[in-house]
């Protein structure tokens, strides 16, 4: 998708206060307006106005767009990187509660529309507004869960009409075993009332990374074992890594590669626990010597095998 400049379709400097911006929408508005204006494709700048004032008259969603946009040109190809909400604070209902404009462009709802971490209209209420943010963790903290240090910024108004990015650290309790996509709820770390209301809560949902090692399916997980092929051929107990640490697994006679073995309860703790699954991968030794050349050929002798027997070649 193009990436949209906001603030050239406005006319503004990206430093430019919020008053300059309303200023600006307020003139850009009444030159494109399509039941007044004369100017080509009316109706089109009109929409591109509103979808540029939606982003920047929203301290958080201006915020977000200046981490996002800088460097970028209009009409650049533009993806927003895996994980680019993580650690950003941001008030509302959470996303998936709202939607988009209607005629906003894929860009605006890539990153602000129903499929963005903005979603959702905000409501107003005596009780401070809930805030949402999401928080990244490693696969092995997930799995231990336990108490973690969340940095979270959040944008607010500065004296000068500037948005301002404020940092807070919040000591979390995590459950262990929490999964991708879990959200966990600290009741009164939202947003202050007002007239003695009480505050928000804040809402973090819980984003795993991917891991060099394992690979995840809900609380299941699957890692790939190397093993030599006697002891695939003749059976083994050997050493595989786990989420907990090492354990021994023993490897039946006459495995084949790809075969799959399961390691009850050793997935994510939860109610049931998830399980292990161990992938066998049989890796052949070099034949870079002579001994080594020796020996294979000494196997093709003496061995009756056909590695290609039924397959028709």
């Amino acid at each position: 998708m193009e990436f949209k400049d906001y603030y050239a379709v406005l006319g503004v400097a990206r430093d430019a206060p919020q008053d300059d911006i309303k200023r600006a929408y307020r003139r850009m508005a009444r030159k494109y307006h399509p039941d007044v204006s004369k100017e080509p494709q009316a109706e089109e700048r009109f929409k591109e106005v509103q979808e540029a004032y939606e982003v920047l008259k929203d301290v958080e969603k201006r915020a977000a767009y200046d981490q996002l946009g800088s460097g970028m040109r209009p009409g650049q190809e533009f993806r927003p990187p895996p994980g680019w909400a993580s650690g950003f604070e941001f008030s509302g209902p959470g996303a998936g509660r709202g939607g988009g404009r209607a005629g906003y462009s894929d860009f605006f709802e890539e990153l602000f529309g129903a499929r963005g971490p903005f979603a959702g209209e905000r409501g107003f209420d005596a009780r401070g507004e809930d805030h949402h943010a999401t928080i990244e963790l490693d696969l092995r903290q997930a799995w231990e869960g336990g108490t973690h240090s969340v940095e979270l910024r959040h944008p607010e108004m500065g004296p000068q009409g500037q948005v301002e990015l404020r940092t807070r650290r919040l000591k979390v309790r995590l459950p262990p075993g929490v999964t991708d996509g879990q959200v966990i709820r600290l009741a009164g770390q939202g947003a202050a009332g007002l007239g003695g209301g009480g505050r928000g809560d804040l809402y973090l949902k819980v984003a795993l990374r991917p891991d060099p090692v394992f690979t995840l399916e809900g609380r299941d997980v699957t890692v790939t074992l190397p093993v030599a092929p006697w002891e695939a051929a003749l059976g083994a107990t050997v050493p595989v890594p786990t989420l907990g640490g090492a354990v021994d697994l023993k490897i039946p006679q006459g495995s084949s590669s790809g075969q799959r073995l399961r390691l009850r309860g050793r997935g994510l703790p939860g109610t049931p626990p998830g399980d292990q699954y161990v992938v066998l991968r049989i890796v052949l030794p070099r034949a870079d010597t002579p001994r080594a050349r020796e020996l294979y050929e000494q196997l093709r002798q003496e061995l009756d095998f056909d590695p290609r027997a039924g397959t028709g070649g």
